[in-house]
């Protein structure tokens, strides 16, 4: 079997072992997650791995090999290290910022809005997004062109690293609690938490209002690491998580709705998901204490 299968088969095989140790730990009986909810997330499961990302992967890497054949494997040669900052960059950050844009575009919330609507986390909920979502994503396709350009050995060790963080990121497991518990760990702890996600930080960008104290729905925007919230100014850290989690507009769309707007849309005049722009559009850059007074 080749690296490719190994690739996928780490990431695979950690969403099982954390889905199974949610499982006894009594998550998926909790009545918050609806029939509705596992169709999302089963679905997001599967389409994303099996079909829009090798679908970018093919267009990019066949429309370069026709325009631009002579950039293929141009950077092959080049130190290791230089490619895994490129994919740090290309894929990494620019998803930062498009996460971070899709708290702040309300045309683009729509589109990620599935990731927030759930009410309780779990490792199922990481690839929550509508299809559009992924599909436009900027870091898939540069990471396309990265591999044609001769980097895609160094993707068969990142990709897998970055989904293995990310899992761990939205699992009731909760790893970190072990580096919280023993003070001696405290300055190892101050480095981890400050350079990838953990469950405390992106628990927090889940809570449902920042009027806790410990939720912060809008930043905490970091996927593989946190130091880009570090750095652009969007982190909070309080090695706590929040009790409540959510989007203050609950309404629950069917699955296909949700997976597929805009093209499916909601029948309810009165959804978000029942045009591009409707007059109840959703402000994600506004906490949920807005809408309770």
């Amino acid at each position: 079997m080749g690296d490719d299968f190994y690739s996928k088969l780490v990431p695979g095989i950690v969403l099982l072992v954390l889905g199974l140790l949610e499982a006894i730990g009594g998550l998926y009986l909790n009545d918050k997650r609806t029939r509705n909810d596992f169709t999302i997330e089963l679905l997001s499961l599967v389409t994303l791995p099996t079909l829009i990302q090798p679908g970018i992967f093919f267009f990019v890497i066949f429309g370069m090999s026709t325009l631009f054949p002579d950039l293929q494997d141009y950077f092959a040669d080049t130190s290791f290290w230089w490619h895994i900052v490129a994919f740090l960059i290309l894929d990494d950050m620019t998803q930062y910022w498009w996460h971070r844009l899709s708290h702040v575009n309300r045309a683009m919330w729509k589109l990620h809005r599935p990731h927030h609507v759930v009410e309780e986390m779990g490792v199922l909920v990481t690839y929550r997004n509508a299809a559009l979502y992924y599909a436009f994503m900027p870091g898939i396709w540069f990471s396309a062109m990265l591999v044609y350009m001769g980097m895609g050995y160094v993707y068969l060790f990142y990709l897998p690293i970055k989904l293995t963080v990310i899992l761990l990121a939205h699992s009731e497991t909760k790893w970190d609690r072990f580096l919280y518990k023993y003070k001696i760990l405290s300055p190892l702890t101050w480095v981890i938490e400050r350079t990838i996600s953990t469950p405390s930080t992106h628990f927090a960008h889940h809570g449902l209002t920042a009027e806790d104290g410990v939720s912060h729905p809008n930043g905490n925007y970091g996927n593989l690491l946190f130091i880009w919230d570090v750095i652009f100014g969007t982190a909070k850290i309080t090695r706590k998580y929040p009790t409540r989690f959510g989007a203050w507009n609950q309404l629950k769309e069917p699955w296909y709705v949700q997976l597929f707007f805009p093209i499916l849309r909601s029948k309810d005049p009165n959804s978000e998901l029942h045009s591009i722009i409707t007059k109840n559009d959703f402000d994600p850059s506004k906490d949920f204490k807005d809408y309770t007074r």
